[in-house]
């Protein structure tokens, strides 16, 4: 069951009516059981904890559980909020990445024991990698495992709208990060974090880089702060070392992708299923790709009322995702050319 600092987590804030702190709490008992082997007793304080989420929020789980679960004013312009349910076991990972994530949400299912003696949980990620390749899925899954709502910064407003103030709104957010413990995901992040000193560097996005080294250096809540990049090569060296952990997200091998693939086939899987030929389709494609085009043949079946895709229907999904990323490719490499750059 719970241990001491647990229980008086779940007292003290209960007592102070901070539900989303509790629900936290609760789901690190609930963690703490599956470990040591109560695996129904850990379902079941899973289910509860959902349902007592539902019940406080009529709108089921986009709605209020605290204050800034429904930013106002400015801060709903900057922040967008959902309840993920997504879980771990959702991703396809190798054995170093599961290693890290399964690190971080470890740590920060201990955080408060581990503030007690002066130490700090790993909570300022740094995500790298090619689009499709599971960053943002990854900040869905440490707000689902976590039990914390999932906060994604708005970069469009951040930066676009507010051009001149785009620090101080930057320090809004942070407030908030303070505020309501959850996952802060930075999406694009190279957009504020791009070094200084580039040819095309604008002047009023250092200066919001400035601020934001300056924020994230500071910081001191119990909030996960995630930003995810598909261009490290441009991000400012300075910002390395402010993340506890940068983690690099690769294309799928060919393991990866056949796991992928049955798992998101399921129930309509071909017979017969030559699945090393269909695996070799999906060599060079993203794991959001790779989903994309098995998902395409299931709905294929589906409209033509078939119990399971026929292998030539996903083969053809899976050559025309070939086609359409080298088509995309293609363009982003034609403007480097004529020397000119590309986002």
């Amino acid at each position: 069951m719970a241990n001491a600092e647990q229980l008086k987590a779940l007292v003290k804030s209960h007592i102070e009516r901070d539900d989303q702190h509790f629900y936290s709490v609760a789901m690190q008992v609930a963690a703490r059981e599956a470990k040591v082997g109560h695996g129904k007793l850990a379902e079941e304080l899973r289910d509860m904890i959902d349902a007592a989420k539902a019940r406080v929020s009529p709108g089921g789980p986009e709605g209020k559980l605290v204050p800034l679960a429904r930013p106002r004013g400015e801060l709903a312009n900057l922040l967008t909020v959902s309840y993920p349910k997504n879980r771990l076991s959702d991703m396809v990972l190798d054995a170093e990445m599961a290693e890290q994530l399964g690190r971080i949400m470890k740590e920060q299912r201990h955080h408060l024991r581990i503030r007690e003696h002066g130490l700090s949980p790993r909570r300022k990620l740094l995500l790298v990698g090619p689009p499709g390749t599971g960053k943002t899925m990854t900040a869905s899954v440490l707000a689902g495992e976590l039990g914390i709502p999932l906060f994604s910064v708005r970069l469009d407003a951040l930066i676009t709208k507010f051009m001149g103030e785009t620090a101080a709104k930057l320090r809004q957010i942070f407030d908030a990060i303070n505020d309501v413990r959850g996952v802060y995901f930075f999406d694009e992040f190279d957009a504020i974090g791009s070094q200084r000193g580039l040819a095309n560097d604008v002047g009023e996005i250092r200066r919001v880089l400035n601020s934001f080294l300056q924020m994230i250096e500071s910081d001191q809540s119990h909030s996960l702060i995630v930003a995810a990049t598909n261009h490290v090569e441009i991000l400012d060296y300075a910002l390395f070392r402010r993340f506890d952990d940068v983690i690099e997200y690769r294309l799928p091998s060919a393991p990866q992708a056949t796991k992928l693939i049955q798992s998101r086939l399921g129930k309509f899987a071909p017979k017969p299923f030559p699945l090393k030929a269909i695996t070799a389709k999906a060599e060079g494609l993203s794991y959001a790709e790779i989903r994309r085009a098995v998902d395409e043949s299931i709905k294929e079946a589906v409209m033509h009322d078939e119990e399971r895709v026929k292998a030539d229907v996903l083969t053809r999904a899976f050559d025309e995702r070939r086609k359409l990323n080298l088509r995309m490719n293609n363009k982003k490499v034609a403007p480097s050319n004529a020397g000119s750059t590309t986002s």
